[in-house]
């Protein structure tokens, strides 16, 4: 539980929040709006109880390393490069403060494009009920410094532009930033918004407190950046679906041929303890038995079906077959909590995307049936829009990192400062 912009009175108070407007921008257009919409309702709210002012502040990719990349490409293609008008139409605030005014139908003022420093008589210059954007806050590199002093030296400016900071930038929580933990040392009051409260409350049960059966449904590409997440679950889950590539590993530990799939032979000894860990405490885990092949990783490869747990020589598994799915029916059946973080297959591929397309019509199922069902990591969660099932799922989180560290039962600095 945290605490929200509900347990405190927001009244004449200047309010200062941590939004993620972290959304793919093209030619200073906004392409996906959908974080933006997720802010509204705290947006409204603050609004609605009477704040005197609402300062928003948001980072916007990452100016530094993404220029650097785009420039090199420039380079390379033999084209001009121009790092004004790349930061304008990839970075700059003043487009999402636009745009934002169009959805909530009342003015966002921008309050420039120089700094987010020295901004006070500014904000304080507008009129009640304001609504103020600041620039970018990854313009400046206090913002994401491992220094606590030089994160100090920013914060302490962005909290004097409020009485009360609200945090309802979830996707940003995993971060130790200034603008969405230190800025807490420095104003009165630390909540978090609606956004913020919906991703806690459905995220943190799962590893606290889940109800019970709970099955896990976890893909992706490797094993190495789930082993946390696995290790967590274990503790309550009943079983452990494994997909994707990362299933090739755990297949090759168990002395299964895998053919030329993905796997990472370093973490061969962690797949077995993994699976000696689920035996101990009871947990099935359950993993591919028949596959979808090809002998390239390319979207136009030709599909060959593998009615087998082995691979042959010369294919690799980019999806799993009819068997596996049947399994995966049976053992989610069963579940009154569903977490899925990961494909199951390369599902970007139309020709390998049949098993997580059928996966995330199991998840919707188990929804309709009554079960919690909660959709975490970017992948998954790009895989439940792909298959128009997102608004099926009991929850959609939209926070990639930020949810699978939840999972891993980590304590997030942004949402440790709302406690």
């Amino acid at each position: 539980m945290i605490k929200t912009v509900r347990d405190v009175n927001l009244k004449g108070k200047r309010v200062v929040m941590r939004v993620d407007f972290n959304v793919p921008m093209k030619d200073g257009k906004v392409q996906d709006d959908t974080r933006i919409v997720a802010a509204i309702p705290t947006i409204k709210y603050v609004l609605d109880q009477g704040a005197k002012s609402l300062v928003l502040m948001s980072h916007l990719g990452d100016p530094k390393k993404d220029m650097k990349k785009a420039k090199e490409k420039a380079e390379k293609d033999g084209k001009t490069f121009d790092e004004a008008a790349y930061i304008a139409g990839k970075h700059r605030m003043a487009p999402v403060a636009a745009y934002l005014s169009q959805k909530l139908g009342k003015p966002v003022v921008f309050a420039g494009e120089d700094s987010c420093f020295g901004k006070k008589a500014f904000i304080e210059s507008q009129p009640e009920g304001s609504i103020i954007m600041l620039e970018n806050t990854r313009f400046h590199k206090e913002e994401t410094s491992e220094d606590a002093a030089e994160r100090d030296k920013l914060a302490k400016e962005l909290a004097s532009y409020g009485e009360v900071f609200v945090n309802d930038a979830f996707g940003t929580a995993h971060r130790d930033h200034a603008s969405t933990a230190s800025i807490a040392k420095f104003v009165p009051v630390s909540v978090g918004g609606f956004l913020m409260e919906k991703e806690v409350n459905y995220l943190e049960p799962i590893v606290t407190s889940p109800v019970k059966p709970l099955v896990a449904i976890i893909g992706g590409a490797k094993v190495s950046s789930k082993i946390a997440v696995l290790e967590s679950l274990l503790k309550n889950a009943s079983a452990l679906v494994i997909g994707g590539g990362m299933a090739y590993t755990f297949l090759k530990a168990q002395g299964h041929t895998v053919g030329s799939s993905l796997v990472e032979d370093d973490q061969l000894d962690t797949a077995k303890s993994i699976l000696a860990a689920a035996q101990k405490v009871g947990a099935e885990i359950v993993l591919p038995v028949d596959h979808v092949c090809a002998d390239k990783f390319d979207a136009n490869a030709t599909p060959v079906a593998i009615d087998s747990i082995d691979v042959p020589d010369g294919l690799m598994g980019l999806d799993v077959g009819p068997k596996t799915l049947a399994k995966y029916r049976e053992v989610l059946a069963k579940a009154k909590t569903i977490v899925w973080n990961g494909p199951v297959g390369v599902f970007e591929f139309e020709n390998f995307a049949k098993g997580t397309g059928e996966v995330a019509k199991m998840v919707a199922e188990a929804t309709a049936r009554g079960a919690t069902t909660v959709v975490g990591g970017g992948d998954s969660v790009a895989a439940v829009n792909k298959f128009g099932l997102a608004d099926k799922m009991s929850h959609v989180s939209t926070g990639g990192g930020a949810s699978l560290e939840l999972l891993e039962g980590k304590k997030l600095p942004g949402i440790e400062v709302c406690r």
